[in-house]
C-alpha cells in the first residue's frame, strides 16, 4: 500500500471562506505525490466542509502558477501555493487559493501521544 502524505490546505480565497465553511485549515491526505509526473494531487479531506449547499470531501490541488510543480511543497518553509478545485456536475471546477504544506505529528513530550 502507498504512504499517504499528509497535508494541511490553509484556504485564502475565496476572502469569506471560513465564516461560510466555519474553519480556514483543512487536512487530508494524498498518495498522487508518489509519482512525480502528476501534476495535479487529488487531497481527501480528513473531514469535509459544506459550501454553496454542496458537502466536499476531496479537492484537486494543482500549482498557483504555470510552470511550478506541486513537488516544490517540500522545499517551501511556510506553504506552496495552491489552486483547488471541487467536484460539480462530474468535472473539477476551480473555485479557491490556498497555501499547502505538509502535515507533521508532533509528539507530545509527556506522556508520548500525538497531537
Amino acid at each position: 500500500m502507498a504512504q499517504h502524505l499528509k497535508l494541511r490546505l490553509h484556504i485564502t480565497e475565496p476572502w469569506d471562506f471560513e465564516r461560510s465553511a466555519g474553519t480556514s485549515d483543512l487536512t487530508g491526505w494524498t498518495i498522487d505525490h508518489i509519482d512525480p509526473d502528476n501534476g495535479d494531487w487529488e487531497v481527501h479531506l480528513d473531514e469535509g466542509f459544506d459550501f454553496n449547499r454542496r458537502h466536499i470531501g476531496t479537492l484537486l490541488a494543482s500549482p498557483r502558477y504555470v510552470g511550478e510543480s506541486l513537488s516544490r511543497m517540500f522545499d517551501a518553509v511556510a506553504g506552496f501555493p495552491v489552486r483547488l478545485a471541487h467536484r460539480l456536475d462530474g468535472e473539477w471546477q476551480f473555485a479557491f487559493a490556498a497555501m499547502i504544506s505538509e502535515r507533521h505529528e508532533r509528539q507530545d513530550m509527556d506522556n508520548g501521544t500525538s497531537i
